[in-house]
């Protein structure tokens, strides 16, 4: 199974799009046949998690293969300098075409426009959905049309028009971000009720979960639903109704989504490039679709943290596979330039996932995952800044609640928060066991876990975190 050249990479990225809304990893909500087929030619990771679940710093970890606390993308609001190395700038010294179209979300200017490109065209901050603007090299462009569409085709022309090198294209979608405006053509898409998630109206979580602002009873906006509920409608029923307009909006605009994964891979096999090319899709990170009655991302719980994943190269990868090894955002960088024979730079802290899609018995990535979310200050999710680590049954998770109280308070009092799940007994994550005595010793080992985890990443605990016995700050 040896590929006669190196591969052209197609790399598709999605923002916030939530795995249970794809095919094949089980949803009971939508159909993606275009996303599904790239698994069934491939692999599926069903562990791909993000080390930080928040778009700027997951695409910047997606590039550059390190975590937020080295990058220096830790929010939103801190953007990538191009100083940086990425798995791009080594794709384009080893002599690959290269082309970025989508979504950036990491800086405008000389010192954030994207770096190591021979052609790049890209959304500002979020972008629009309908005749969006683009930034090129040459100054604004605006494009009539659906971004989606637009992003797709854009992408297969300059496809189109390459060589014999190899390229690598990134095709990074702002759907289906907030606020889900759908293309006409799929109006008619998911008129029949959803169903509810199992846990849609659970409420037992600590005290970070209840102060989060991001119930779809409470938060959801004018402009995410565009239309007014019923006035007769009580509060648990107005809740359902919003769920199932934020839902048919949202998985509309995956299906536009869908349809031009389908497009690219059909130009692939077309044009005899399929078997010869790693075909990626992924998204930056989970989303909540009513899951605890929320929607957004940002905490580390399953529904968020977890990314879709697939990945097809036939010449190497064998057909219709799946993993549960724990996997990150920071490993695609070194994986394609692995697949593509280039040298890593130095300082990137993934790990090549190419054993594991290739050897026939391949060793585990790693044994617990490092997760930090840094925005405690947003003033519109309210969710409380926090790091952890997940291992393949348990989750560990420290609230440092720097300076966060109540929203719109002024109360800063509450003191940092530990919760510890066990994943095999509470999937869903209800019930934290962290003051449970027949947990103190899987407390104490993941304890230990998390600091060692820190100090082998770079990464320095807060202040307000506990030593472990047998370290040193």
């Amino acid at each position: 199974m040896n590929s006669p050249r190196r591969p052209n990479i197609v790399f598709v990225l999605t923002d916030d799009h939530a795995s249970n809304a794809i095919g094949c990893y089980g949803s009971v909500v939508n159909m993606t046949p275009g996303i599904d087929a790239i698994a069934a030619a491939g692999i599926r990771f069903d562990r791909a998690l993000v080390e930080n679940a928040l778009c700027t710093p997951s695409r910047a970890a997606f590039l550059t293969g390190t975590y937020s606390h080295t990058s220096a993308v830790t929010t939103l609001s801190t953007h990538l300098t191009n100083d940086h190395e990425t798995f791009i700038t080594a794709l384009k010294a080893a002599g690959y075409r290269t082309a970025m179209f989508g979504k950036w979300h990491l800086g405008h200017g000389p010192d954030h426009d994207p770096v190591g490109f021979d052609h790049w065209e890209v959304l500002p901050d979020q972008g629009e959905y309908f005749d969006p603007e683009f930034y090129t090299p040459d100054g604004p462009v605006r494009r009539e049309g659906y971004v989606t569409d637009i992003i797709t085709e854009r992408a297969l022309a300059w496809m189109r028009a390459q060589g014999d090198e190899p390229y690598c294209v990134l095709v990074w979608h702002k759907a289906p971000h907030r606020p889900w405006l759908p293309h006409p053509r799929h109006a008619e898409l998911y008129t029949d009720p959803i169903p509810l998630p199992p846990t849609f109206d659970y409420d037992g979580r600590g005290t970070p979960a209840h102060h989060a602002t991001m119930r779809i009873a409470d938060y959801l906006t004018g402009i995410d639903l565009k239309e007014d509920p019923p006035a007769e409608l009580g509060y648990t029923a107005r809740a359902v109704w919003k769920y199932q307009r934020y839902m048919q909006d949202y998985l509309r605009c995956v299906a536009a989504v869908d349809e031009g994964v389908q497009s690219l891979t059909d130009f692939l096999h077309a044009t005899g490039q399929f078997d010869d090319t790693v075909t990626i899709y992924a998204s930056d990170q989970g989303f909540y679709l009513g899951e605890h009655g929320w929607f957004d991302k940002r905490f580390m719980y399953e529904e968020s943290l977890r990314m879709p994943l697939v990945l097809s190269y036939p010449a190497q990868v064998a057909a219709g596979g799946s993993t549960e090894a724990l996997v990150s955002n920071v490993d695609i960088a070194q994986t394609l330039l692995d697949f593509a024979g280039a040298p890593a730079p130095e300082g990137m802290q993934g790990h090549s996932l190419v054993d594991l899609v290739t050897a026939p018995d391949p060793d585990p990535v790693r044994d617990a995952h490092y997760y930090r979310f840094y925005e405690h200050d947003d003033h519109m999710h309210h969710v409380w800044a926090h790091y952890g680590v997940r291992t393949d049954r348990y989750k560990l998770i420290y609230y440092y609640a720097d300076g966060m109280g109540l929203p719109n308070t002024g109360d800063t009092s509450y003191p940092p928060e530990w919760e510890l799940f066990d994943l095999e007994k509470d999937p869903f994550e209800l019930t934290s066991v962290h003051l449970d005595p027949a947990y103190a010793g899987i407390r104490r080992g993941l304890t230990l876990k998390l600091w060692d985890l820190q100090h082998d990443l770079g990464d320095t605990p807060h202040p307000r975190q506990p030593v472990p016995e047998g370290r040193t700050r």
